[in-house]
């Protein structure tokens, strides 16, 4: 007799970049929790898998450093030049996250860490401390010595991406002075904020950031456990659309399993490598199933021409997002790069609704902050062709007709 875990979980089936739910087809427009750049599904790299879970599905750290080593070598053509060392003993971004910010604080004999407000970096007790959302650590009590947290710019529109106007963004040195005593290990940032409200950097700014960190002595790490393996259309975001941050740590997750495999890592320059064994690891760290598949991932964006497909589509997605806030006054603000877009609507409660009615029309799509921003993400996974996006630009499309008409209704009421 089946048992109540298997029928539950028997539920839920994947395929590519469709969840069917008690057989009920949804496309996600989401990639999962934003890890699933290869949909829920790939058969290549679940039999990977289902070949290591054979022969053995643990092992200690001590086991896979040449594996590490490997994957460097392949990543090595993804990064900027000067980043050539690995760090493989977290699953988490939240743990890969913790261990740059070691990194940081052992090379600079210094404590501070300095985030942006709205940025997101992770769910440990230290990783919140640093997000720039303050509601998410009201119940709980840590600090990291000397931290300061810094205005976030503008975001660019994908109407209007050429315009990297910084005149009225605070003075950095002066934030420094005023805001810090001269603890500063490192700045945190990600090239795209995601959890913020996917909100794009402007490239001027990265600028302002590099001269900044580099005459303060203080250690840039690009936080692109969300902008990571392909999802900005280059493998990172600190090679391509990032590239003027020049980051000293280069921190990964979320798409680096593939299909939700937890994986993370960090990647930094060589003068960063200062961490014993000791000062930074976790049980799961580096086991078997994270490597195959960070591996088998690597290799798949490559022979798939993941991010061909992604640039080639990028316009598409981007157009079609921009004719919907055309016809849709509820919709504006559409930003973004790759197949990493959002937008705003009216106010929280208004996203939150049309994620229902979206979830009505067989779309996955997900707001930001934890349901307190008026945002609305667009991440379809990276496999996903022209036909796929089309179809959730429709769905959509249906979404906010509906919103529109309740939206008008609830007015004349009031």
């Amino acid at each position: 007799m089946e048992d109540f875990f298997t029928k539950n979980m028997s539920r839920y089936r994947g395929d590519g970049p469709y969840l069917y739910v008690d057989d009920v087809k949804n496309i996600d427009a989401a990639s999962g929790t934003f890890n699933l750049p290869l949909g829920y599904t790939h058969p290549r790299l679940a039999n990977k898998l289902k070949q290591q879970i054979d022969r053995c599905a643990h092992l200690s750290s001590a086991y896979t450093w040449e594996m590490s080593q490997h994957i460097l070598k392949k990543l090595r053509k993804h990064t900027p030049p000067a980043i050539d060392r690995i760090w493989l003993r977290d699953v988490s971004g939240s743990g890969a996250v913790e261990c740059a910010i070691r990194m940081a604080q052992k090379y600079t004999k210094r404590s501070g860490v300095i985030s942006l407000y709205l940025s997101h970096h992770g769910q440990s007790l230290a990783t919140a401390q640093i997000s720039g959302n303050a509601f998410r650590i009201k119940n709980f009590n840590i600090n990291i010595a000397g931290s300061l947290k810094i205005p976030t710019p503008p975001s660019i529109m994908a109407m209007n991406a050429d315009d990297t106007s910084l005149a009225s963004y605070p003075d950095l040195d002066e934030m420094l002075q005023l805001g810090s005593n001269d603890n500063i290990a490192c700045l945190i940032i990600e090239p795209i904020m995601g959890n913020g409200g996917n909100i794009v950097i402007p490239q001027e700014f990265y600028r302002s950031l590099r001269e900044f960190c580099h005459k303060n002595g203080i250690v840039i790490i690009a936080d692109e456990v969300q902008t990571g393996f392909g999802r900005t259309g280059t493998f990172f975001a600190s090679n391509g659309y990032a590239k003027e941050l020049d980051p000293d740590i280069i921190v990964f997750a979320k798409g680096a399993g593939g299909i939700g495999i937890p994986t993370a890592g960090v990647l930094m320059k060589p003068e960063l490598d200062v961490l014993e064994s000791f000062e930074h690891s976790s049980t799961s760290g580096a086991n078997p199933l994270s490597l195959v598949a960070l591996n088998e991932v690597i290799d798949i964006i490559e022979d798939e021409a993941i991010l061909s497909n992604v640039t080639e589509n990028e316009e598409f997605l981007r157009d079609s997002l921009l004719s919907l806030q055309s016809k849709y006054r509820d919709i504006s603000g559409v930003r973004g790069l790759g197949y990493m877009f959002g937008f705003d609507t009216p106010s929280a409660e208004y996203a939150a609704k049309a994620i229902e009615i979206a979830a009505s029309r067989g779309l996955i799509i997900r707001g930001a902050r934890y349901g307190k921003s008026r945002a609305l993400k667009v991440r379809p996974p990276l496999i996903c062709t022209r036909q796929h996006l089309a179809e959730i630009i429709l769905k959509l499309d249906e979404t906010f007709s509906v919103m529109s008409k309740v939206h008008s209704l609830v007015k004349e009421v009031a």
